[in-house]
């Protein structure tokens, strides 16, 4: 593995394991030497690894205090390694309600100016990408791009230049977003009036109109994300219940394998229970006794 994509890899574990919890908020990651020996790397991937880390702002570092966890307010959410870490180990309610709360915010007021300010060209790579969506539903192929590509020409169309930068940082949270709300079926073929109503409104400069169509699709992107969160949830409790099940059959089988096994232990070899075989003084005897 080639240096740089190992260091990579390290960060990844050590970033994913900071963002799942295993080094809680406030703790301190193990010394150097302990991170060495346990990830089977050198000092110098460990260093460039943390120091990476430091850059996305999950970890600080210091003389006599080493390198502990800064919480979670305080990471870099618009840098698609934290958003990926998250992803990997486990998408919660609260960010993804972060990440509908901030779109609600950001996102009608870009469109809102992409209304009044929308180029030619503009309009032309929003209907490019209405076109992917309609195909990908369609046809098959890749929807959230295709989405992605939408939403982040409707920021570009703003020219706003801080808008224009905050749809950079925003891909990340927006993919991710995306693959959530269109997990369930047919989601993705009924946004698609939703999205052409944006456009419809941006390409007939009604600001209003556009802005009102923005918020509908959020908000119903929302309930998408809350009804694939509750079958998850479904899907993750009846799994248990089987686990459960499953377990206690076994519990109970090797209880009665366990029983009946003691209970053949107690039977003699000629089938007679030893309890009721004569006791060992008559044997005696009995085996003394001339024939």
């Amino acid at each position: 593995m080639p240096p740089q994509t190992f260091h990579g890899h390290i960060r990844d574990r050590l970033g994913a394991a900071i963002v799942g919890g295993v080094h809680a908020p406030g703790s301190a990651l193990p010394p150097e030497p302990a991170l060495c020996q346990a990830l089977g790397v050198s000092r110098t991937v460990v260093r460039e690894a943390i120091k990476s880390l430091a850059a996305k702002g999950l970890v600080s570092t210091g003389p006599k205090v080493g390198t502990r966890v800064r919480p979670a307010e305080q990471w870099n959410w618009f840098d698609p390694d934290v958003v990926a870490w998250q992803s990997q180990v486990g998408l919660t309610r609260e960010f993804l309600q972060d990440v509908q709360e901030l779109r609600r915010v950001v996102e009608p007021a870009a469109v809102r100016l992409a209304a009044e300010r929308a180029s030619g060209s503009d309009i032309a790579e929003l209907e490019a990408a209405f076109a992917g969506m309609t195909a990908a539903v369609h046809d098959g192929g890749d929807y959230v791009g295709s989405d992605l590509r939408f939403h982040q020409g409707l920021l570009a169309a703003s020219h706003n230049r801080m808008m224009v930068q905050m749809s950079k940082a925003l891909a990340a949270l927006l993919r991710t977003s995306f693959e959530v709300s269109t997990t369930q079926p047919g989601r993705a073929g009924l946004s698609l009036p939703l999205h052409r109503a944006i456009l419809d409104a941006v390409a007939a400069r009604r600001p209003l109109a556009a802005e009102r169509a923005s918020l509908a699709l959020i908000d119903s992107a929302r309930d998408d994300i809350e009804a694939a969160l509750a079958t998850t949830a479904a899907r993750t409790t009846t799994a248990a219940r089987k686990t459960t099940a499953a377990r206690t059959t076994t519990a109970a089988k090797a209880a009665k394998a366990a029983k009946a096994a003691k209970a053949a232990k107690a039977v003699s070899p000629n089938g007679k229970d030893k309890a009721k075989a004569a006791p060992r003084g008559d044997r005696a005897l009995a085996a003394k006794a001339p024939r």
